[in-house]
């Protein structure tokens, strides 16, 4: 079985994004109609499903995803409290009727309501509605809710303890996932993402969460941002500050995916990470979806890499089944009730 870590509903039907903008508007403007929530129905989330991604998992050799709200749509910087909130439940919701059309291709991860300021409850309280009422087996944590400020504290802040709390109670991981940014310097997907990513990292370098919560999980996408690349700077500041070797103290609870667009960037993430840490992803449909004209195959294409890496069969297994059913348990189990 063939199963991707890192999807998300970029394809959503139109009405949703109408009420995310009449949400918006009122906001900004209150004498503007207040935003009704869409009317979605079942043939409209088929249409676009299978004309997009479940034709493109069926062609690329995959089995399932586990799927999310659109990332860079989560936009927790615009709005307010009880803005995002509404918006984060309707774009559960959405995935969640997805999951039900199709509950052999797509499982669900969930967003989060996390306002720049807003308590930390909140988005505890989505988690255990996802978890606990639709079925879902992680979700998307945001460490930037400013959209590129960088307003809030590192994850290792204990502010966030209640959040890892309830994720170790449910026993369900996380991935670190920016949204949009408002900061004109960086590209949402070309520099604040891959700045994310790389910056959790060094969080976690620093910090010590793991010896408080020695079994929470986090998966970092896009290939770990530049953390591969750059994996002896990480082991030498490691040293520096004192911290353990990365293998203890950061790489039992740190897990990357292969979102990694050519074959030499999935060749260099399998010679410097352990296997055991890697998850099979695509982000697809998502970030990069052309055709690579050195290749003739489109970018996000991920297994296409994976495939022409001369590794065991038994690790190749562990990156594209084993290592998304530890990490997210309650996809394991769902797929034993199955009995696969």
């Amino acid at each position: 079985m063939i199963i991707d870590c890192h999807g998300h509903y970029t394809t959503a039907p139109g009405s949703h994004q109408k009420f995310r903008d009449a949400q918006l508007k009122h906001f900004v403007d209150p004498s503007a109609p207040p935003p009704k929530p869409a009317q979605i129905s079942d043939d409209e989330i088929r249409e676009s499903i299978e004309e997009n991604q479940l034709k493109l998992i069926k062609q690329r050799g995959a089995d399932m995803t586990i799927f999310s709200p659109r990332a860079s749509a989560m936009a927790h910087h615009e709005g307010d409290e009880k803005v995002s909130r509404a918006w984060t439940q309707a774009c559960n919701d959405l995935i969640h009727r997805v999951t039900t059309l199709y509950p052999e291709t797509f499982i669900g991860v969930c967003q989060l309501p996390q306002s720049p300021g807003a308590p930390i409850a909140n988005s505890v309280a989505e988690l255990k509605r996802c978890v606990t009422e639709l079925g879902m087996v992680g979700c998307n944590l945001n460490p930037d809710p400013s959209g590129g400020h960088w307003t809030s504290k590192p994850l290792t802040d204990k502010s966030w303890y209640p959040f890892y709390q309830a994720m170790v109670e449910l026993d369900v991981p996380a991935m670190v996932h920016v949204s949009g940014t408002c900061n004109e310097n960086f590209h949402a997907t070309g520099a604040h993402y891959i700045n994310a990513d790389t910056t959790a990292f060094m969080q976690f370098l620093q910090g010590d969460l793991f010896k408080d919560f020695p079994t929470l999980r986090f998966i970092i996408p896009h290939g770990g941002g530049a953390v591969p690349y750059h994996w002896g700077r990480y082991r030498g500041l490691a040293d520096m500050l004192k911290k353990p070797a990365l293998s203890g103290h950061v790489m039992k609870n740190v897990f990357f995916d292969t979102c990694v667009y050519h074959q030499p960037g999935i060749d260099l993430l399998f010679r410097v990470i352990d296997v055991d840490n890697i998850l099979f992803g695509s982000e697809m449909v998502g970030a990069v979806r052309g055709i690579d004209p050195e290749t003739g195959q489109y970018f996000d294409d991920t297994k296409r890499y994976v495939d022409k890496l001369t590794i065991p069969a038994a690790d190749k297994a562990k990156v594209f089944e084993g290592n998304a059913r530890r990490v997210y348990p309650r996809l394991d189990a769902i797929l034993k009730a199955r009995g696969l």
